[in-house]
């Protein structure tokens, strides 16, 4: 079924800014879609500049973090960092490790078992660690609903620092719920302070600059030593990877880290970066959103998911490059492996979907829950089935009477705020407005499912289920030049809050007969025109369109310009999102 296209009114100052900037007027149109319409923020925009990161002594006490971490260092306390599981937790442990390590602080890093031990801080965990000799404990990318942890860690007279990013939970009354313990977060205002100008700072960024103030104290002065210097850089990659990951929106501050640490990541002298980006087929290539979105971070996800996310960690601190060249080759198989039971298990589910009506106009979310189904993967599936049947989504995995949820959502209906709403068929859930995990008691998943399509019910109209697909600019066939591509280019890297920008036509000619590609005839290509100028496109996983075009002969595209190179020819050519015929 076609979607909707939203096409965004043509501004009517876009020349003015194009010639600005010496861009292409489409690309002060999508400029101006995103909210940027002022010649100095526009040029920002275009050319993130390092200097523009916010300074650490902004974040609420991270600076308070530092020098307690500092003098924990001087004294020789071991030093512990809790890290959660997935790229961004990853990454963030790897940078705070890398930072110790040149203070030559003792330091250790644990990384809870997805299946086993869950998301986040457990009261096991801490007493675990206090008594293997730590003293200090920092969280990173998790942390912040770890009350009665931290009540624990004080028990025990550990030193509990939490930085994190992630919502912390309201009680019945919607007061907001703290660990005692000295926290590090973008989007918790101080009592008496500003508020950080960056709320959706990821994890790993939290972590970033958190180094970046510890670096000032051991260097004794605003501009760190050289050495500190050289690993900000690759902290900057591992902070990107982390940033884009984890689906923060890729504006403002996030926006210099990710183009920055893009642009750092090739050229990384950390083992573990340079064997994952050999692995994933990367090398010797400019990296840009995409290659982080669905290259690199499932291979580093897959461990996690399928094993345990240590290993990840031990490559990008501790592996040399032999070492780091091996668990590379583990992750690779890993990911293979998660795919395969991915594609089954998004089977199972959209059956369920259907069979029980999960799909129907009056149903505005979907919850799933089965035995066997594997609790590394759900949450990639989830994402499948929020994106296939536009409602939020949450996966069960049930196991010995208890199970392991992971949710997904859509615009509008914010999951940390919904889930609070359900808590009481809930054993426990955290995360954000778009992305969350929680535990259940299996016979409580009725009453749950209930509960939580009942307030999608109330939140959610039948246009938030079909908020149809953006069009940033009709275009003719001729304005597609290699020009427009690199200047489109300049508004990467993509992810959320800053999407590829998507250009439709008016309709064109379908030229001969359009054909199904791909090892399984899944993808299309077709060849339009429009009397003057022709144009390929490639249409991954509609070869169910080939009928209507070979009928129609005449279409509208959306699409994203992109180059096509083969055999040394460099032709401008089409990603094509949707079509729509005549009688649409």
């Amino acid at each position: 079924m076609p979607k909707d296209w939203v096409i965004e009114t043509p501004w009517t100052d876009r020349e003015r800014l194009a010639g600005e900037l010496g861009v292409a007027p489409i690309v002060a149109q999508v400029l101006f879609n995103r909210g940027v319409s002022d010649v100095e923020a526009a040029r920002k925009f275009l050319n993130p500049r390092a200097t523009d990161i916010l300074p650490p002594e902004t974040l609420p006490n991270c600076e308070a973090a530092a020098e307690r971490i500092f003098e924990a260092v001087r004294r020789g306390e071991r030093i512990v960092i809790f890290g959660d599981y997935d790229v961004d937790g990853i990454t963030a442990v790897s940078i705070l490790w890398h930072c110790l390590r040149i203070a030559e602080a003792g330091v250790d890093y644990y990384i809870p078992h997805r299946l086993e031990e869950g998301y986040g801080i457990s009261t096991e965990a801490i007493e675990a660690i206090a008594k293997d000799g730590a003293r200090m404990i920092i969280s990173v990318d998790c942390g912040v609903t770890a009350i009665e942890p931290a009540k624990r860690a004080k028990e025990l007279g550990v030193e509990l620092i939490i930085t994190d990013h992630h919502q912390p939970q309201n009680d019945e009354s919607g007061t907001v719920q703290l660990p005692d313990a000295l926290i590090v977060h973008p989007g918790i205002e101080p009592d008496g302070g500003d508020p950080y100008a960056n709320p959706n700072l990821s994890g790993a960024g939290v972590a970033l600059k958190l180094v970046w103030a510890i670096a000032q104290k051991f260097s004794n002065a605003r501009k760190v030593s050289p050495e500190f210097r050289e690993f900000l850089v690759d902290a900057m990659g591992l902070a990107a990877l982390g940033t884009v990951a984890d689906v923060v929106p890729l504006t403002g501050e996030n926006r210099i880290i990710a183009s920055h640490g893009l642009l750092g990541l090739p050229k990384s002298r950390l083992a573990g970066i340079q064997a994952l980006i050999h692995t994933a087929g990367l090398a010797g290539k400019k990296l840009d959103g995409f290659d982080i979105g669905f290259k690199l971070a499932p291979r580093l996800n897959a461990i996690g998911r399928m094993g345990h996310a240590r290993l990840a960690v031990e490559m990008l601190t501790r592996a040399d490059a032999d070492g780091a060249v091996k668990i590379a080759g583990n992750l690779e198989q890993q990911n293979r492996a998660r795919q395969t039971l991915q594609r089954r298990i998004v089977a199972e589910a959209r059956a369920m979907v259907r069979e029980q009506g999960q799909d129907s106009d009056a149903v505005r979310a979907i919850v799933l829950a089965s035995e066997g189904w594997h609790a590394g993967v759900i949450g990639i599936v989830a994402s499948r089935i929020m994106e296939e049947f536009g409602r939020p989504t949450v996966m069960i995995a049930l196991e010995n009477g208890a199970g392991q949820g992971s949710a997904r959502s859509i615009r509008n209906f914010p999951l940390d705020q919904a889930l609070g709403d359900c808590r009481s068929h809930l054993i426990s859930y955290g995360g954000h407005a778009m992305a969350a995990g929680l535990r259940i008691e299996a016979e409580q998943v009725d009453s749950f499912r209930q509960a939580f399509q009942s307030r999608a019910g109330q939140l959610l109209t039948a246009k938030d289920l079909n908020p149809g697909l953006r069009i940033d600019d009709c275009v003719s066939l001729s304005q597609l030049d290699e020009k427009l591509v690199r200047d489109l280019g300049r508004l990467e890297p993509f992810g959320c809050g800053n999407g590829p920008p998507h250009l439709a036509t008016e309709y064109v000619s379908v030229l001969g007969e359009p054909r199904t590609v791909g090892s399984t005839g899944d993808h299309l290509q077709v060849t339009l025109g429009d009397g003057r100028v022709s144009c390929k496109g490639i249409a991954f996983g509609m070869a169910k369109y080939r009928p209507e075009l070979q009928n129609h002969r005449r279409c509208r595209v959306a699409f994203r310009p992109m180059i096509n190179e083969w055999n040394g020819r460099r032709t401008v050519e089409m990603q094509v999102l949707d079509f729509h015929f005549p009688d649409d």
